[in-house]
């Protein structure tokens, strides 16, 4: 089938705690001074796709894909993508889009039409809880691009952006963007990822993750009728281990008993996800490799990762040799510190706005 062998040669995480997030102007709060304009509101919409195959060959009918966005379309397209298990409205959060999309900001809303996407999988879109559980077709990060693309061009019109900016999960993505779609962004800016296939603890992880779940007896195969218990117990063990910053943990939690309370705090939060649906998101990035399409890439490149990531770990040199096959790229490493947040470093936009306003300055004009 050659749609699903393209898809095959296409294929090769910011993680939040939140899974659900109010649209309202109260996301803005803090991003300008009060006197300043107010930025455009968030306008949601959806996109269906009438029928939409898989790269098992797999195939499902009216595949909605939900967006927000921001801004006038008549303005150059951004689009923005979130990391595993969050939604489009995550990338609203006052440390996030409160530091960019704003009045004077690197993407200042009144300039550009930006665009964020909830995954196949999450949020308003499509996904194994809406009724398929088990039995949802396997996608995988080839066919999120895919879905994207089409959103843009069929269902929107789009046929060229300004920038794709992502992080984690968004961030893999917009390294696939590159290779898949070769000049269909003028700059590309990929954080909290690396464009290698997924491997080593990254991937050891996600699999203990998943498999914790089905391996949990009320797992029941995706027929549960309650949430299992080990999808709050795994999602926490994980979250410890692959994010956060050791010199950040030790800061809030360098005493026996600071460290229970925040064990007890997170154990006690309201459990939102359903298992099914973090099953499908996390086995998602299982055969991500970006690798082979980046001899593609001819666009401007800033790749932002943390120097604490605990998932993209620097010391291996993964992403500074990947870097040499992509001649336009330049790597902006945060350093760590009691401040940043490993792998949810790049959730803080602080940390790189100078840098990300000097790259859009300097991208191309058409």
């Amino acid at each position: 089938m050659r749609l699903t062998s393209r898809l095959r040669r296409a294929a090769g995480l910011l993680f939040t705690h939140t899974l659900t997030i109010t649209l309202t102007s109260a996301a803005w709060l803090g991003a300008a001074p009060s006197h300043a304009a107010e930025p455009p509101k968030p306008v949601e919409g959806s996109w269906v796709a009438p029928s939409f195959q898989f790269h098992t060959g797999q195939t499902l009918e009216n595949l909605r894909l939900h967006y927000i966005t921001l801004g006038d379309r008549s303005k150059p397209a951004v689009l923005v993508l979130h990391g595993t298990y969050q939604s489009a409205g995550a990338m609203l959060s006052k440390d996030f889009g409160g530091q960019l999309f704003g009045p004077g900001q690197p993407l200042d809303a009144s300039k550009y039409f930006i665009i964020i996407p909830d995954g196949i999988g999450v949020g308003k879109s499509t996904k194994p809880s809406d009724g398929l559980r088990a039995a949802f077709p396997q996608y995988d990060y080839a066919d999120m691009v895919l879905a994207q693309y089409r959103m843009l061009t069929e269902g929107m019109g789009i046929g060229h952006l300004r920038l794709i900016i992502g992080n984690s999960m968004g961030g893999m993505q917009t390294w696939m963007w590159g290779g898949n779609y070769p000049g269909f962004a003028d700059g590309l800016v990929p954080m909290a990822s690396q464009p290698t296939e997924m491997a080593s603890r990254n991937w050891m992880m996600r699999r203990m993750l998943v498999e914790s779940i089905k391996q949990d007896p009320a797992w029941n195969n995706g027929n549960y009728t309650t949430q299992p218990p080990s999808l709050r117990l795994a999602n926490n063990m994980f979250v410890f281990a692959t994010n956060g910053g050791t010199l950040a943990y030790q800061a809030m939690a360098g005493t026996h008993a600071q460290a229970d309370k925040l064990v007890d705090e997170r154990l006690a939060a309201p459990v939102t996800a359903d298992a099914n649906d973090f099953i499908y998101q996390w086995g998602s990035s299982a055969d991500y490799n970006a690798a082979p399409g980046l001899s593609k890439i001819k666009v401007p490149v800033l790749a932002i990762n943390s120097a604490d990531d605990e998932r993209n770990p620097p010391e291996t040199g993964i992403l500074q040799a990947a870097l040499k096959d992509v001649p336009s790229a330049q790597l902006l490493l945060i350093p760590a510190s009691a401040e940043t947040r490993g792998h949810g470093t790049t959730g803080m936009a602080k940390f790189y706005a100078r840098e990300l306003e000097q790259f859009i300055q300097g991208l191309p004009q058409r």
